[in-house]
């Protein structure tokens, strides 16, 4: 017979604890001889013996319990909710599993199961995502402090104008891009949580920039710039797309794979410090997102051989919802000429249209190239890039 001495520890301060690895240890059939010298130990121990199903009894040198059957029929039921690594994934974790944490032992029973409906390792996962999830954990960066504020030029009037309406439009794009990771977000079963944690973090990178956009558009105490009714049409359109993959397309593969392109035309032709430094930190971020939209694609598309035609039939569908817009806002557009050109001459404005030109090739050929990664080949790819919506995004 094992002996537990609690010495003066009651169940009011936890004494429950040691009594429970205690029996934990016992032999089927043995008994825990407990003692201690708080003045309610047996008053409690018995109470608490009795709503676990253990049996008490108690004599001159102190109380005697054994192990019941009800914690052993508690966990009877019990299993795995896979394994704690991204190697012990399931495929389709059950919905009971709910939140309980990947790898923990699952009690039988529980609360009603949350409706996850994205429950399918093949249609959320990209192996790539622990890896980046780790890199966009630590490249976190603090708007206050990785942006000198006080390195602001005074810019002329109609410079300043055009810096504040493209800052109004990335904050408009970059509202949109925030949302849709959200959503998705809250419908994945926590068992996959490496893409659940990769697309907060995402989410978070979208607030931030929306912030340090916003910041830079405000930094001389202009109003914002315009919002065309195209351009939130467009942007509008991605919102409406369920499917788990084919927004991660829409929105990471293509848009944000624009966006990369745009970012690093602002970076080269920014005429200030402070629109040079958000433009370039916010591209690290989205390169990240691009990363995690492609890995996961090229990860479903050696899984489904129907993903190909639905990423098509996704382009398609929106190309055809938007064919009636104006597209991008006819002021970023002359907005992005003015900051390439630099000056108001003939020639510079020739120039820095020539850049916006280059500028949409970039943007034509990283799309090509990343659809042919999907396994597009080369003539499908430039088809489905040329469909792309006119606002970028």
């Amino acid at each position: 017979m094992t002996r537990l001495d609690l010495e003066g520890l009651g169940f009011a301060q936890g004494a429950h604890i040691l009594v429970e690895r205690a029996l934990r240890g016992l032999p089927p059939g043995d008994r825990l001889h407990v003692v201690g010298h708080d003045p309610a130990l047996a008053v409690h121990l018995r109470g608490w013996c009795r709503s676990r199903g253990h049996v008490f009894s108690a004599d001159q040198h102190g109380s005697l319990v054994s192990p019941g059957p009800a914690e052993r029929q508690r966990w009877a039921g019990a299993e795995r909710a896979g394994g704690p690594r991204p190697d012990g994934i399931v495929r389709r974790p059950p919905p009971h599993w709910g939140l309980a944490a990947r790898g923990a032992l699952v009690e039988a029973g529980g609360p009603t199961p949350v409706g996850f409906d994205i429950a399918d390792r093949d249609v959320v996962w990209a192996d790539l995502a622990p890896r980046l999830y780790a890199h966009a954990a630590a490249a976190q960066w603090d708007p206050a402090v990785a942006v000198d504020w006080s390195a602001a030029t005074e810019l002329p009037e109609d410079i300043e104008a055009a810096v504040v309406q493209v800052m109004t439009y990335l904050v408009e794009n970059e509202q949109a891009a925030l949302v849709i990771p959200a959503r998705l977000l809250a419908r994945i079963h926590p068992h996959f949580r490496e893409v659940q944690q990769l697309l907060a973090v995402q989410a978070a990178d979208e607030a931030r920039h929306i912030e340090v956009f916003s910041r830079r558009a405000l930094l001389t105490g202009s109003e914002l710039g315009t919002s065309s009714a195209g351009g939130r049409a467009s942007l509008t359109s991605l919102l409406f797309e369920a499917d788990f993959s084919l927004a991660s397309f829409l929105l990471s593969v293509l848009g944000e794979g624009a966006f990369l392109a745009l970012l690093a035309f602002l970076d080269e032709h920014a005429p200030d410090p402070v629109t040079r430094q958000v433009t370039r930190l916010a591209r690290v971020d989205e390169a990240r997102h691009v990363a995690f939209g492609v890995a996961h694609l090229e990860h479903q598309a050696a899984l489904d051989p129907t993903l190909r035609g639905r990423l098509r039939a996704a382009v398609e569908r929106r190309h055809d919802a938007l064919v009636d817009t104006a597209g991008l806002n006819a002021d970023v557009y002359d907005a992005l000429v003015v900051l390439a050109a630099g000056e108001w001459t003939p020639a510079a404005i020739a120039r820095g249209y020539a850049a916006v030109q280059r500028l949409q090739a970039a943007m034509d050929d990283g799309r090509r190239q990343r659809l042919e990664r999907l396994g597009f080949p080369p003539d499908e790819a430039a088809e489905l890039s040329a469909l792309h919506t006119r606002n970028f995004m």
